[in-house]
């Protein structure tokens, strides 16, 4: 909340302070709830203040706060407990993906790092909470919470599924190595449905800026690409293809504006067919195996426990 913002008429508030008249009967209760009816022009100046018995009084800014903010206070200072508590210091697993992983990279390339934390039982299960995920955009790093990571791999996240087969792995626990040795129950008839329609979506998206912009975002159309290639064998082979080899130099041509549009959008649609194909006689199941998944996700919640003793 911006402290110099003006409050608007209507805004429900409660006060910090008590209020007493000039013959010291007591007009406002500190805690007492109002509405404001007037706002100054800036807050150096007071507000208006009507109360549930229809007394109006007059408050600084700093005597009051809004009463939805007032109310959570309690939950945020509890709360900033945890900014001590380094949670990436319980990261479980640290890959690097992106063009590093898939062998498409330059000299000016950054370097992808995704993974898993799992936080301790007492963080967790507290009224606090715990994110979803924690997000270093200037180093480039993400690491999802172990449930918000087994969901998204059950899904068929694309950015996920490559985590858990990207070759480049730099820190692995025991518990991480056994999630890698269970891979294979994320792999199921999903991915034909996620991995097309996004490629879809964000083909129907590049055709719009061709149209109205003159131009695309090259890099992102040579990993839609690779995305289709990756999905046909998934469905084909049983396994997540990371590492880009036999369309390599293909995939570069795009990124590098040296195959024309109309070629690019040719591959991609012969690509779809292929997946269709795939698709009709692979050998995954329908959907991935929740049951194992969930399994492990509860040893992982009991190691925490067990650790906390």
């Amino acid at each position: 909340m911006n402290p110099n913002l003006v409050l608007p008429v209507g805004t429900q508030v409660v006060s910090r302070v008590e209020i007493k008249n000039s013959a010291d009967e007591l007009l406002c209760l500190r805690g007492a709830v109002g509405v404001v009816v007037k706002a100054p022009t800036d807050n150096s100046h007071a507000y208006r203040v009507r109360l549930p018995n229809s007394v109006e009084v007059t408050l600084y800014r700093h005597e009051f706060s809004i009463r939805r903010h007032f109310q959570t206070e309690g939950l945020q200072q509890v709360g900033d407990i945890q900014s001590d508590l380094n949670l990436y210091d319980y990261v479980i697993y640290r890959c690097i993906v992106g063009s590093r992983a898939f062998g498409l990279d330059n000299d000016n390339s950054d370097i992808d790092r995704r993974g898993i934390y799992l936080p301790p039982a007492s963080i967790h299960w507290s009224l606090y909470g715990i994110p979803e995920q924690l997000e270093n955009k200037e180093a480039q790093e993400c690491y999802w919470e172990l449930q918000k990571f087994l969901i998204m791999a059950l899904k068929a996240n694309p950015n996920v599924l490559e985590c858990l087969y990207t070759p480049l792995v730099e820190t692995a626990t025991p518990l991480a190595e056994e999630l890698l040795a269970l891979r294979e129950i994320f792999l199921s008839q999903l991915v034909y449905q996620t991995y097309n329609g996004y490629v879809m979506s964000q083909f129907k998206k590049m055709e719009q800026d061709l149209r109205t912009k003159g131009e695309i975002r090259l890099k992102h159309a040579m990993h839609l690409i690779r995305l289709l290639l990756s999905g046909i064998t998934i469905l084909k082979e049983g396994f997540v293809p990371v590492k880009v080899e036999e369309y390599r130099q293909q995939l570069l041509a795009i990124r590098g504006g040296e195959m024309p549009w109309e070629e690019v959008n040719a591959w991609r649609l012969t690509l779809h067919q292929k997946f269709d194909a795939a698709l009709s006689t692979t050998s995954l199941p329908e959907r991935p195996d929740y049951e194992k998944a969930n399994t492990f996700l509860l040893k992982a919640r009991q190691t925490m426990v067990k650790d906390e003793g």
